[in-house]
Parts: C-alpha cells; structure tokens; sequence
C-alpha cells in the first residue's frame, strides 16, 4: 500500500454522511455520521474483531471546577490489519459531556462513555486520513472556539501544565488556536492525557 492511499481514499465524506450543525457553540461545523467510519473501516479491512478492531485504555469522569459541569473521557487504541500484519495502536481520546448546564437546568447523559467512544473512534480514524477534506476545508473542531467563549485556566492548571511540562505552542497547535486562546477544558485534557502517560511509563519501569 502506497503511502497516500488509504489517506486519499476515505478523505472525501459522501454529502449523505455529512450534516452542517446549525445551533449553539458548534454552528457552522461539520458532522460525519460515525457509522460512516465504521463502514469505511469495515470495507476496507473487514468486520469488526476480524479486519479492525479497538482496545479501552482508559475512561474517567472530569469535573469542571469553572461550571461544575462533568464530562466523561475515553481513551482507545485502534488496530488495523493490513494483509497478515496488525497495526500498531493507533490512539484515541473522545469526551462528552455528562453533566451539562443548560437553559433548563443540568442535563445528565447515561450515554456519555458510548459517545465519547464515539469521539475516540473519529479521532482515531482521523489520524488515518478519514474525513480528511471536511477538517481540512473548514479548519475547524469541536475544540476551536472564539474568544468571546474562551474560559480561561485556572491557576491551579496554569501550575500544573507547568509542573508537568506541557509545552503549550504544542497544546495551542492541537487545538487549532492561538497560546492565549488555550481553554479550560483544553488544559483538562492536556494534564490528564500527561497525567496517565507518566502513570504508564512509571508502571513500565517498575
């Protein structure tokens, strides 16, 4: 397999698979139907189990301390086969709110894991060039925001992106924004993904 061909393959979504989100703090953004992903992962490498499949590293709750919102996060290692051969793990980490605050009042979601696995698959995939004209043309995530909407980290986070030595041009690139756009929950991320990474490379040297 060529070194684009995958990639240039599953770039294009079908318009049947795409949605324009028109309200709230994702309007004017693109949805991909996951199933979408699914189905291009099983034509591609074959069923689920079989052709492809996924590992939960990790999943956890995360309470905002600005909102006292919740959201939930999942980490997953994706597994492709190509031929005989398995892939390495390519990794993912998805999140969706559990608790919300809405106009009227907390919303709570007993499907926040699935939706967040959900997430983990797309960002898993995306790596592997799925959908890559819709991130491409539109530049734009879920984790881009105005700065009119930014809430600002905390300088307990502040400290600890510090202490754990995230380079916050790397973070800001990420996250497709500028260092002094850098979210809240954008830290939450960061500082647990580094958190469970030391805690990984601590369990392996033991």
């Amino acid at each position: 397999m060529e070194n684009l061909e995958l990639y240039n393959k599953f770039a294009s979504v079908p318009q049947n698979a795409k949605k324009s989100i028109a309200g709230g703090r994702l309007s004017g953004k693109t949805d991909i139907n996951p199933m979408w992903r699914i189905k291009s992962l099983t034509e591609e490498f074959g069923a689920c189990g079989k052709g492809w499949y996924y590992e939960v590293i990790n999943k956890w709750l995360e309470k905002s301390e600005t909102t006292n919102e919740v959201a939930g996060f999942v980490e997953i290692n994706l597994f492709v086969k190509y031929g005989e051969e398995w892939s390495k793990p390519i990794y993912g980490i998805g999140g969706s709110m559990f608790i919300a605050k809405e106009k009227a009042g907390l919303y709570v979601s007993d499907e926040v894991f699935k939706m967040a696995t959900t997430d983990a698959i797309s960002v898993a995939c995306k790596q592997l060039g799925f959908g890559a004209d819709v991130y491409w043309e539109a530049d734009k995530t879920k984790y881009s925001t105005s700065t009119e909407s930014i809430i600002p980290p905390s300088k307990e986070q502040l400290a600890k992106a510090t202490e754990l030595g995230i380079d916050l041009e790397k973070l800001a690139k990420y996250n497709k924004c500028t260092v002094t756009e850098l979210s809240a929950p954008m830290f939450d991320y960061a500082i647990k993904a580094k958190e469970t990474a030391l805690k990984k490379a601590q369990g392996a040297t033991e």
